[in-house]
């Protein structure tokens, strides 16, 4: 039986219960990405090589 993801909110998820975030998961090869309101709702999933160079254009203001 496969295990089941190990998700991580982001250190940003604001105050309150930190519920007003998204969270990630490694499910190999992928990235998965849901919403910590709805985490039983639909998640998307990322390529992992992609999710990184995504994350840092985030950081720099790119995006």
């Amino acid at each position: 039986m496969p295990t089941p993801p190990q998700w991580r909110k982001s250190s940003f998820s604001g105050g309150g219960e930190g519920n007003d975030c998204v969270e990630v998961a490694h499910v190999c090869p992928h990235i998965a990405v849901r919403d910590s309101k709805a985490p039983a709702r639909a998640t998307l999933r990322v390529p992992a090589g992609a999710f990184g160079p995504f994350i840092d254009a985030v950081k720099s203001g790119q995006l």
